[in-house]
């Protein structure tokens, strides 16, 4: 009951925004439309590929040796055919099409040659997989629809709140340049790779899936979908573009100085003055309020927790270089970063007690997670002239308000992980003689 809803409730998302797109985006391709070309025309191998690995977690080694083997096959005969008659595929890709293609015969050999319970976790897998590739389309789609319908951003608003807290994008992007192009090109790589990272996590997650014919109760896929199911909806409330976009020259063909209230990131901070509606170009999207990648990067570094050293090591520097991608590019603010944190951690709770079952514990961190964010966004629309005025208040309470949510979940999961608790607690010692 529970996936056949997921797969209602996500087809007719696809369809509604295939329609949002086609009527307030001059007749731009909504997802579906978009993920139809995919099985022609080559697009970024990443995602597709991504979420392909996420559908073999249900496979057999032999089978996912196949599946591979014949995704990589149909992709050379699409780049064979491209070369032979001249055509330059779009965006210099040339391989993505045969993972879509193999995901597609899998579900076509879930429904025709398989029955009860291995027809129900091969449709499974191909589910999670295209969740994921259509989750990135929806996205795409969202964010060109925020461009098109907020004409107008609250960039001041987050500026003025931003010296509150120092001013971290303005200082991260002067940081970034003295480091130079190779720690540039880490970060940006960091920054570009979210989804493949929060892919291998969510395959070692998922390694005994096969084996156990069953899915965990839990896992990152889940979190990470939810978070960018329910975090686009706030651009909406809250359209920001960034200090790089607002305040310097723009970036990713975007923006420019002609749009952004003066030249000044990241060399000069913003100045403290009444922060107003500022108008901006109808292609950049609105998408900083809250940080989703500071989100998705919170949740790999949640669910990294448990795993061995080396995924634990990984889990921390992607949250690290995520955060300092996003400040030192200026694509966000700090104040970003900070709700970033509390919404992921409030998702991350409410689908945890979802699975284990709701209790007082569960109810107490979500509804306090929702409240901190809540107070978060009307603090820095309603007072952020009041937050500017007063840094060494303001500054440690914003601190106080991400670290307090931070408590509470770790407190919580304590209590609902209490073997994982015991295995921290060191072995007593024997008695001397």
């Amino acid at each position: 009951m529970l996936w056949g809803t997921a797969g209602v409730a996500a087809l007719g998302l696809l369809i509604s925004m295939e329609i949002a797109a086609r009527y307030y985006c001059d007749g731009a391709p909504g997802p579906m439309t978009s993920q139809v070309k995919d099985l022609i025309y080559a697009p970024k191998p990443g995602p597709l590929y991504a979420g392909m690995a996420l559908m073999t977690v249900v496979l057999t080694w032999r089978q996912r040796f196949v599946a591979a083997g014949v995704a990589i096959g149909i992709d050379s005969f699409f780049a064979l055919g491209r070369w032979a008659v001249g055509a330059e595929p779009p965006g210099g890709h040339f391989f993505g099409s045969g993972a879509l293609w193999v995901m597609l015969g899998c579900a076509v050999i879930a429904v025709t040659r398989r029955t009860g319970q291995d027809r129900v976790l091969l449709l499974k897998g191909v589910g999670l997989g295209l969740l994921l590739v259509a989750g990135r389309k929806i996205g795409d789609t969202w964010l060109l629809i925020t461009a098109k319908t907020r004409p107008t951003v609250l960039d001041p608003y987050l500026a003025v709140a931003d010296h509150a807290l120092g001013d971290p994008s303005w200082l991260a992007g002067r940081t970034l340049a003295a480091i130079g192009p190779i720690g540039t090109h880490v970060l940006d790589y960091v920054y570009a790779q979210l989804a493949v990272a929060a892919a291998v996590v969510a395959l070692y997650q998922l390694r005994h899936v096969a084996a156990e014919r069953r899915f965990p109760r839990h896992h990152l896929v889940r979190t990470f979908l939810v978070i960018g199911l329910i975090g686009p909806a706030f651009y909406m409330i809250f359209p920001v573009v960034g200090p790089v976009f607002a305040y310097g020259p723009g970036a990713s063909g975007t923006g420019g100085v002609h749009w952004a209230l003066a030249n000044l990131w990241p060399h000069t901070p913003p100045p403290f003055s009444a922060p107003h509606w500022m108008p901006y170009d109808a292609i950049t999207p609105r998408n900083c309020m809250p940080s989703l990648h500071t989100a998705w990067a919170t949740a790999i570094f949640i669910h990294t927790r448990k795993g061995p050293r080396l995924l634990r090591y990984a889990g921390t520097f992607w949250l690290v270089a995520t955060l300092a991608a996003t400040l030192g590019f200026g694509y966000h603010y700090g104040v970003d970063l900070i709700a970033g944190v509390v919404f992921a951690l409030t998702i991350e709770a409410a689908l945890r007690s979802h699975a284990r079952g709701w209790d007082r514990s569960g109810i107490q961190l979500v509804a306090y997670g929702t409240s901190v964010f809540a107070a978060l966004l009307v603090s820095y629309r309603h007072a952020p002239m009041e937050m500017a005025a007063h840094p060494r208040v303001f500054g440690p309470l914003l601190i106080l308000a991400m670290t307090s949510v931070v408590y509470g979940y770790v407190r919580a999961t304590r209590l609902w992980d209490p073997k994982d608790a015991s295995a921290r607690q060191p072995e007593p010692r024997p008695e001397m003689a």
